[in-house]
């Protein structure tokens, strides 16, 4: 019998017995490979929370208590059993299933979750909105995957521990725990406080002890030496120094052992932390074994764990490699990452050289201080984040780089629309934040080979702050450098662009040359400082401006290029593509070129437009 195809809401899942729950969760990991297979996303982190999230979706009622995933991407079990499974078919793809939380989805998603580190900080905000609106829910953070590795979570659980208020986390310590189990006492201890008679015995000895006179002295006269013996025994946790009550560590399997620990954290009428022990990629042999590897795959063959589609070589395995070139080249060369080595491609370089390699976990802000001093020291520090996350670090690259005008290398992979991620992970905000920051200079390589020359001239022939910036793949061709800026030579319009966006507005001076109109193209290697004079000749011919580019509307450098221009005295007719001012949904890469309109036809489109005066 296959109960999954009848769970479709809370009460579904209620109506099943315990004893067919643990095959449920096989069904759950079969759906979840079966689908992912297909579509690709996050696997390992899902394949290692399905008991947890049914004890959570049993015990709590997630429609109305406020359930936070970080980070989000775990959160594929919970949109199955809330009405989703369906669905998974679109999952990630334009149009369908998002691959985070998402309340416009459901009423059970409580919160968009994209990035780490942040659900204790909203859960608090959701728990002191109760309390001021005198409502009555359960607020539960889900931590996970590595988001006890950043520095929010912990300012977060610093303010929700002084709070008193009615609050859950469970830490989902999947191997990247910060807080190792030492010693056979901390072990004894932490099976006896999970044991439902040391509850029971605890509770009724309270309850006398409130009827009895002096009762209540004798309970807290007790209560200060247990935790005096257990504190000389034991030490303290960070957590109930910061005012948790700490429950753990649980077997994050056992679903008996869940069901009891959810209900009895439920009770509690202050902040408590519940730990939580769970093998990432469980129950497939692949996902276990290679949890990094399965964390966020493409589409693979489910029975043998083989990738399909693979072997191209992106721009991320080109700035590896260079990397390493440099390092045995230059001995000051080191490379930061936030928990991204295999990511940013640079698990080579930190095999080689593991002394100059520094993956700092979920900490873009610790990431780029560090470079800071080790710049100022006298290293080359390349900082390697993925564009949307270094957003995050926006104030250290002000305050402790650009400021003093340190020479560190940002090397901002996935640069640009990466698609099926969706919103919280698009790179299209980099350009604006950057090109603000003073001092930073920004190169933007149209293809590997270039992205290999212009590392190779950020590290070792420039000075201060230099953004590389290249988008996530690649077409797996190491094609030459461009040998000038001028592309195309044409008399009619200018069309300017850079990266990889430069292939669209090529093809789309070759729809334009179909119907008469000669389009110049130039490319930009750097889009802070232009190379204004190239511009200024280009424009002064035709006498029209287009400027592409992968990225928002304010902040663009399109922009700035006219503002210049008209410093020069040019004023022209002049028209801009890029991704406007909102966040851009999930889908594939052209699928989003095409939304937002910077896909060859559109940007021939919008040309022609210019040539008749209507941009």
């Amino acid at each position: 019998m296959n109960l999954l195809k009848n769970i479709h809401s809370r009460e579904d899942l209620l109506a099943l017995t315990e004893e067919q729950l643990p095959q449920l969760c096989e069904e759950i990991r079969k759906f979840l490979i079966d689908n992912v297979s297909k579509t690709g996303g996050h696997l390992a982190s899902n394949l290692g929370v399905v008991e947890l999230t049914v004890a959570l979706e049993r015990v709590f009622d997630t429609s109305t208590d406020r359930l936070l995933f970080d980070v989000g991407h775990q959160s594929y079990v919970h949109k199955i059993l809330t009405g989703r499974q369906e669905q998974f078919t679109t999952l990630r793809q334009f149009g369908g299933l998002s691959g985070f939380p998402k309340p416009i989805e459901s009423e059970t998603d409580a919160f968009v979750a994209g990035h780490a580190s942040s659900a204790v900080s909203t859960a608090l905000g959701m728990a002191r909105a109760r309390t001021m609106l005198g409502k009555d829910y359960h607020v539960i953070a889900l931590m996970g995957d590595g988001a006890m590795t950043g520095g929010l979570a912990y300012e977060g659980m610093n303010d929700a521990g002084e709070s008193n208020e009615r609050l859950i986390v469970i830490m989902n310590d999947n191997g990247m725990s910060i807080m190792p189990n030492v010693g056979g006492i901390s072990k004894h201890m932490s099976v006896l406080r999970t044991r439902a008679g040391y509850f029971r015995i605890k509770r009724a000895f309270r309850t006398t002890c409130d009827v009895l006179p002096g009762g209540k002295a004798v309970y807290r006269f007790s209560h200060k030496l247990k935790e005096r013996w257990k504190q000389m025994l034991l030490g303290s946790t960070l957590f109930e120094e910061m005012g948790f009550d700490y429950y753990g560590p649980v077997n994050g399997h056992d679903l008996k052992r869940l069901d009891y620990m959810l209900k009895l954290v439920k009770r509690s009428s202050k902040p408590v932390l519940l730990h939580v022990i769970t093998t990432k990629g469980k129950g497939y042999t692949p996902a276990e074994e290679s949890p990094d590897v399965y964390h966020g795959i493409g589409s693979f063959d489910p029975d043998s764990g083989a990738h399909l589609g693979g072997g191209k070589i992106g721009f991320s395995e080109t700035f590896g490699k260079t990397m390493c070139q440099l390092a045995e080249q230059e001995p000051r060369v080191c490379a930061i990452t936030a928990a991204m080595v295999h990511g940013t491609g640079l698990a080579e370089f930190a095999e080689k050289y593991p002394k100059r390699c520094f993956d700092v976990g979920i900490a873009e802000g610790h990431a780029v201080s560090m470079a800071g001093g080790l710049a100022k020291q006298g290293v080359l520090p390349v900082v390697a984040i993925y564009s949307t996350f270094l957003q995050r670090a926006y104030d250290m690259i002000l305050q402790d780089v650009s400021m003093q005008n340190l020479h560190v290398v940002f090397a901002v992979d996935r640069a640009g629309l990466v698609g099926n991620d969706g919103e919280t992970h698009q790179g299209v905000f980099d350009i604006s934040f950057l090109r603000s920051v003073p001092h930073m200079q920004i190169l933007c390589p149209s293809n590997q080979a270039e992205l290999a020359v212009m590392l190779r001239k950020a590290v070792l022939e420039m000075d201060g702050p230099v953004a590389v910036r290249y988008p996530r793949g690649g077409d797996g061709a190491l094609t030459e450098p461009a040998k000038s800026s001028v592309l195309m030579e044409g008399t009619d319009l200018t069309m300017i662009s850079y990266g990889t966006l430069i292939n669209e507005v090529i093809e789309a001076a070759q729809i334009l040359r179909k119907e008469g109109v000669c389009a110049e193209v130039l490319k930009l290697e750097s889009i802070k400082p232009f190379d204004l004079d190239t511009i200024e000749v280009s424009v002064r011919k035709t006498k029209r401006l287009l400027v592409a580019e992968e990225c928002l509307a304010i902040g663009c450098a399109g922009r700035e290029i006219a503002a210049l221009l008209r410093t020069r005295g040019l004023l022209v007719p002049t028209c801009y593509c890029n991704v406007g001012n909102d966040f851009v949904p999930h889908g594939s890469v052209k699928e989003l070129y095409r939304l937002v309109g910077i896909d060859a036809e559109s940007i021939a489109k919008t040309a022609k437009e210019v040539l008749v005066g209507e941009a």
